[in-house]
C-alpha cells in the first residue's frame, strides 16, 4: 500500500522540484526553500556531488506521512541510469526514483523494493514498454520537444498512461500541461536559476509559491 500512497501523494501535490547543483549542501538548501514554498515532491539528481548525502539528510528531516505538518515532503532521486544507483538511492532514503530514459533493470529493482519509478520516455513504444514493466507514471522527457497537446495525442491509443512532462515546463505553460492531462509536472532550472546566479536562495521559495499557485489554479479549472 505504501507505494500506491506515494504515487497518490505525487499526483495530489503535482509539482516535482528537480534539483541540480554543485554540492549536497547547495541542493539541500534549495530543497528546504522549495518545501517552504509549497513544493512537497523533491527530486535530487544523482549528478550532484554527494547526492546520496543530501537525500539521506532530507529524508530524515521530512516525513511524507505527516502531510498535516510543515515537515511533509517526499524525497526522491533523479537522473538514475541503472539499478545499482537506484538501490543506493533507496537505501539512502529515496522514496521514488526518476530516470532520464527507460532502463528495464532499474524498473525491476524499484519494483522489488516497492518504490515508485518514473522513467523518461519520448515515444508510444517507450510508454508501452514502461507499462508492460509495471510503471505507474512515465516522465515525458525532454518536455520542451513538445507542446502540451502531445499528451492528448499519446493518450489516444494509451488512455491508461499517466504522463509527467519534465523539461520546458514553466509558469507560462504549466496550466496548459495540467489541462492537457498531465498528472504532474517536473520543474528544473526555472525554479533555481535566479537563486544560483544571485546566491539568494529565498528566490527558490518565492518561485515555488508561484508554481504551486499556478498548479492549483489549473486543477480548479
Amino acid at each position: 500500500m505504501k507505494k500506491l500512497q506515494l504515487i497518490q501523494k505525487i499526483v495530489d501535490n503535482g509539482v516535482v522540484a528537480v534539483l541540480r547543483g554543485d554540492s549536497a549542501d547547495q541542493v539541500f538548501t534549495m530543497a528546504e526553500q522549495a518545501i517552504a514554498g509549497g513544493i512537497k515532491i523533491i527530486e535530487i539528481t544523482m549528478t550532484v556531488p554527494g547526492a546520496l548525502k543530501a537525500i539521506e539528510k532530507l529524508s530524515r528531516m521530512y516525513s511524507w506521512k505527516a502531510d498535516a505538518s510543515e515537515n511533509f515532503a517526499i524525497i526522491g532521486a533523479g537522473t538514475v541510469l541503472e539499478p545499482q544507483t537506484a538501490r543506493a538511492a533507496i537505501m539512502a532514503g529515496a522514496e521514488f526514483v526518476v530516470g532520464p530514459s527507460l532502463n528495464p533493470e532499474t524498473v525491476k529493482i524499484c519494483n522489488l523494493y516497492r518504490v515508485p519509478v518514473l522513467p523518461g520516455v519520448t515515444t508510444l513504444e517507450g510508454i508501452q514498454h514502461a507499462l508492460e514493466l509495471g510503471v505507474d507514471i512515465v516522465k515525458l522527457f525532454p518536455g520542451n520537444l513538445y507542446d502540451p497537446s502531445i499528451i492528448k495525442t499519446l493518450k489516444g491509443p494509451m488512455p491508461q498512461a499517466n504522463i509527467m512532462p519534465t523539461g520546458g515546463v514553466s509558469l507560462a505553460n504549466l496550466g496548459e500541461w495540467v489541462k492537457a492531462g498531465a498528472v504532474a509536472v517536473g520543474i528544473g532550472s526555472d525554479l533555481t536559476t535566479e537563486a544560483l546566479k544571485t546566491g539568494d536562495y529565498s528566490l527558490v521559495r518565492q518561485k515555488a509559491e508561484q508554481y504551486m499557485e499556478a498548479f492549483y489554479q489549473a486543477k480548479q479549472q
